[in-house]
C-alpha cells in the first residue's frame, strides 16, 4: 500500500507507507491554496504518529505564508468551534478517526467551522494530484501561534444545548471511555461542569489504546464489564477524535453507535419541532422518530460533508450517522459526541429514567453488514440484477442502491479503495436482516 486513502473531506494513510512527511506537505499545500486569505487552525488527536505529521503540516502551512494556529491535542468537533471561534480561514485535524494504530490522517474545515464540503474538497484533491502548489519567499513566510485555551468555547456551546442544573441534581455516575484518544481534554471538564462523578479510561492522550479504537461492542468487552464495578449510570464511549459516541447502559449492555443519534433525536424532537437528516446507512430509527413527532426526514448520502450539506440545504434542527456522530447546527455541523452525551444526561434528567430506558422505548431493529468482491467496472450490472431481483421493494439510486420495504431496507455500495461492494441490512429481527445480505451476496456472485 503506498496511496492514501483520499476523500474529499480528506485522507489516511499508514505512517510511513501511505501517509509520509511528503504526502502531507503536499496535501496541505494544496487546502491552503484553496483557502480565503487568513490563519489556519491545526489540531491532533492523541495518536503516538501525531506529533511527527504535526511538523509536516505546520511546516506546509508556514511554508504556503499562513499563520498557522496550534491547537494541540483536541477533539475533531472542537477543531470546528475553534476555527469559528478564532475566524480562522480553515482547519486541519490529524486523525485517522477508528482506524488502528499505524494509521494517521488529515480531515479539512472550510472557513464555516464544517468539515470542507465535496466541491472545493475535489478541489483540493485534483491540485494536490496536479502538484500545482507554489512556495512563498523567504520574506512572506507564516507565522506559528499557539492556542492556549482550547476547550472553554466549546464547552460553553455544549452546555448551552441542556439544562445545566438539572443535570446537576442528578450527580450521575458516568464513566468515560476516552482510550487514549483526544476525547478527555474536553470530555472530563465537561461531565465535571454537568456535576457528574466520572471515572475516566485512557486519559492520557497519548495513543496507546487500550483496545482496538473502534467503539464496538467485541471492542468494548473490557470496558462493559467496569459499569457494575465503578457503579455507573452510564458509559460513554469515545472514538480518538472524540467525534462518535457509543454508549453503555447502567448494567453493563452494549447500547451501542446506533442508538446514540436516535436518542438524542428523541429528547431534541420532544422539545421543538423541525426536520431531521441522516445518511441512508442509518438506522431507521431516526426515520420512525421524525414521523412519530411529524417532523420532515431527509436522507443524504453517506459522509458527514453530505450529511451537513443537506442540513443547512433544508434547515435541520438536528442529524446525524449511524456510527454514534450526531450534529446539532447549535454548537456546529460537526459529529460531537460531547453534545451526544449532553443530550442524553439532559434527557435521563428530564424524564427520571435511565439510559437503558431511553434505548428500549426506540423502535427495535437489527442491522447486518457484509462485502462482497467485485470489481468496480462490474458494479452498475450488480445493481442493476438487485433491483430487478428485489423488485418489490422501492429503489433508490442517491448512494449505491438502496431498496426500501415498509419494515426493512437494503443498502449496496462500491467501495471508493477496494474491488468490492458492501451491503447493510436492517430488518425488525438479526435473522431477516442477514437474509437480505446473503441474497443481496448469491444475486452479485452470479455476475
Amino acid at each position: 500500500m503506498n496511496e492514501p486513502i483520499i476523500s474529499v473531506s480528506g485522507l489516511r494513510g499508514i505512517v510511513g507507507q501511505s501517509l509520509t512527511p511528503e504526502i502531507a506537505i503536499s496535501y496541505v499545500a494544496a487546502f491552503a491554496e484553496e483557502l480565503p486569505a487568513g490563519p489556519v487552525v491545526v489540531t491532533r488527536d492523541g495518536r503516538h504518529t501525531g506529533p511527527m505529521v504535526a511538523e509536516a503540516v505546520r511546516a506546509a502551512l508556514l511554508a504556503a505564508g499562513r499563520t498557522c494556529l496550534d491547537a494541540g491535542i483536541a477533539a475533531t468537533p472542537t477543531t470546528g468551534v475553534l476555527v469559528r471561534h478564532l475566524g480562522a480561514a480553515g482547519g486541519i485535524q490529524i486523525s485517522a478517526s477508528h482506524n488502528p494504530p499505524q494509521y494517521n490522517g488529515l480531515k479539512l474545515f472550510d472557513n464555516t467551522g464544517r468539515v470542507i464540503p465535496a466541491e472545493p474538497g475535489q478541489r483540493v484533491i485534483d491540485r494536490y494530484r496536479a502538484g500545482n502548489v507554489t512556495w512563498k519567499p523567504s520574506d512572506q513566510l507564516g507565522t506559528l501561534q499557539a492556542v492556549e485555551d482550547t476547550t472553554t468555547a466549546h464547552l460553553a456551546m455544549v452546555a448551552a444545548v441542556c439544562d445545566v442544573e438539572r443535570i446537576r441534581q442528578r450527580r450521575f455516575r458516568v464513566l468515560l471511555d476516552a482510550n487514549n484518544g483526544s476525547g478527555s481534554v474536553l470530555g472530563i471538564p465537561l461531565l465535571e461542569e454537568l456535576g457528574c462523578e466520572v471515572t475516566v479510561l485512557g486519559a492520557e492522550t497519548d495513543g496507546l489504546f487500550a483496545h482496538p479504537p473502534e467503539p464496538t461492542r467485541e471492542n468494548l468487552q473490557t470496558v462493559l464489564q467496569l459499569i457494575e464495578v465503578t457503579g455507573a449510570d452510564v458509559g460513554f464511549c469515545q472514538d480518538p477524535d472524540a467525534d462518535r459516541l457509543a454508549v453503555i447502559d447502567e448494567s453493563g449492555r452494549y447500547v451501542g453507535e446506533e442508538y446514540t443519534p436516535a436518542m438524542c433525536v428523541d429528547h431534541v424532537l420532544r422539545h421543538s419541532a423541525g426536520p431531521v437528516v441522516t445518511n441512508c446507512s442509518t438506522s431507521r430509527m431516526t426515520q420512525d422518530l421524525a414521523e412519530k413527532y411529524g417532523v420532515p426526514f431527509f436522507r443524504s448520502k453517506v459522509g458527514e460533508a453530505n450529511v451537513a450539506d443537506l442540513m443547512l440545504a433544508e434547515k435541520a434542527l438536528v442529524g446525524g450517522e449511524g456510527n454514534g456522530g450526531i450534529i446539532d447546527p447549535r454548537v456546529g455541523y460537526v459529529r460531537d459526541s460531547f453534545v451526544g452525551m449532553a443530550l442524553l444526561l439532559d434527557a435521563m434528567a428530564a424524564r427520571e429514567m435511565p439510559i437503558s430506558a431511553l434505548a428500549d422505548e426506540l423502535p427495535r431493529y437489527a442491522i447486518h453488514k457484509t462485502t462482497v468482491d467485485l470489481p468496480s467496472d462490474k458494479v452498475p450490472a450488480a445493481l442493476d440484477a438487485l433491483e430487478k431481483h428485489f423488485a418489490e421493494a422501492a429503489s433508490d439510486r442517491l448512494d449505491g442502491l438502496r431498496l426500501d420495504w415498509p419494515d426493512k431496507w437494503l443498502l449496496v455500495r462500491a467501495s471508493n479503495t477496494e474491488p468490492i461492494v458492501r451491503a447493510i441490512a436492517e430488518a425488525p429481527e438479526g435473522d431477516e436482516a442477514q437474509n437480505l445480505c446473503d441474497t443481496a451476496a448469491g444475486v452479485i456472485g452470479e455476475m
